[in-house]
């Protein structure tokens, strides 16, 4: 209870320094510093965009992606070439160990830092990437409490099904077990541990619908989105690619270098099946048949979180000089 309270008056006192800092600084005198972010659903080719826009307007691009932080975990995430970055200094990219947990705490925290780099080197900060939890939680600059891992409920939990998990879930945080990815016993249980802790897990998404900017910096938001056939053609042809990439191989050397099986199938998506096909629990062809099925499911739920938000702007990823004309206007 004490750490509720304690969250409760760190929410308050957040909601207070924020307004102050909004009147004070959206004055001609003292304007906000501008980022850019570009988001949306996965195979859209948000990084592409991002590299385009970073080379013209000189920005740097932080990742929003919660996997791409780890290190290995390349082909499966789609995680951005050197090639590709084509000289563009690119960040949060390979931050941490995939046999640990990197949390949404850990992300302001490193984000923060790193665009306040940027735009000592008077550059543009260009936050990229498809997962809303983490962009929301950085440009909104929402506090959230840092509850630290709870080993001993870690272990009474690992061993429960997805369904008990999310049973356990619902009688602590009815409104939590909605939005959680109901496939990933990771999340649920770091959900499990977070209500524990404080009595339920903090929303962020309360100030979505207004559309008003409560960060410390000026954010444009450009979606990038596709008819829901074409992106899932994108998505199959590009599944289709990363197979041929070697991304079983990626698997497997992920799991020689000790990262188990159960860790890699915690990491979802991609890996989750890679990791039950190598275990010779299903086939190749029902692990690319559940792959397209999930990743699809995954997009819906992305655009589900972003479509909430009224500030982004959306476009297809074809209409790059629209887009680079609305970015040419913000800036200016």
């Amino acid at each position: 209870m004490a750490e509720l309270a304690r969250s409760r008056r760190l929410s308050v006192g957040f909601f207070f320094i924020t307004n102050i800092m909004k009147r004070r600084y959206t004055s001609k005198n003292f304007p906000l510093p501008q980022i850019l972010v570009i988001l949306g659903p996965t195979a859209t080719g948000k990084s592409a965009l991002a590299v385009r826009l970073a080379k013209k307007f000189n920005g740097e691009i932080i990742s929003a992606d919660s996997r791409q932080v780890y290190k290995g975990l390349n082909i499966g995430t789609g995680k951005i070439t050197k090639k590709e970055m084509a000289g563009v200094p690119h960040h949060l990219l390979d931050v941490a160990n995939p046999k640990t947990r990197f949390t949404v705490v850990k992300y302001q925290k490193f984000a923060r830092r790193k665009i306040a780099e940027i735009l000592r080197r008077h550059r543009l900060p260009i936050i990229c990437g498809g997962t809303g939890f983490y962009i929301q939680a950085l440009v909104d600059n929402i506090i959230l409490p840092d509850v630290p891992p709870n080993e001993k409920l870690r272990a009474k939990l690992r061993g429960e099904t997805t369904e008990t998990l999310l049973s356990m879930l619902r009688k602590l945080d009815p409104a939590r077990t909605k939005t959680v990815d109901q496939k990933n016993p990771r999340r649920i249980i770091r959900a499990i541990e977070i209500a524990t802790a404080l009595g339920n897990v903090p929303s962020l998404r309360s100030d979505l619908s207004s559309g008003s900017k409560v960060g410390p910096w000026d954010p444009l938001f450009i979606g990038l989105t596709l008819p829901s056939e074409e992106l899932k053609n994108k998505i199959a042809t590009r599944l289709f690619a990363r197979i041929r990439e070697g991304m079983l191989i990626e698997a497997k050397r992920l799991h020689a270098k000790g990262l188990s099986w159960k860790l890699m199938e915690e990491l979802g998506l991609e890996y989750r099946y890679l990791s039950k096909h190598l275990k010779n629990q299903i086939s190749k062809s029902k692990m690319v048949e559940k792959l397209q099925t999930e990743i699809w499911r995954y997009a819906k739920r992305q655009m589900t979180w972003f479509k909430r938000d009224k500030r982004i702007k959306w476009f297809q990823p074809n209409q790059t000089k629209k887009i680079k004309f609305l970015v040419k206007d913000f800036l200016s």
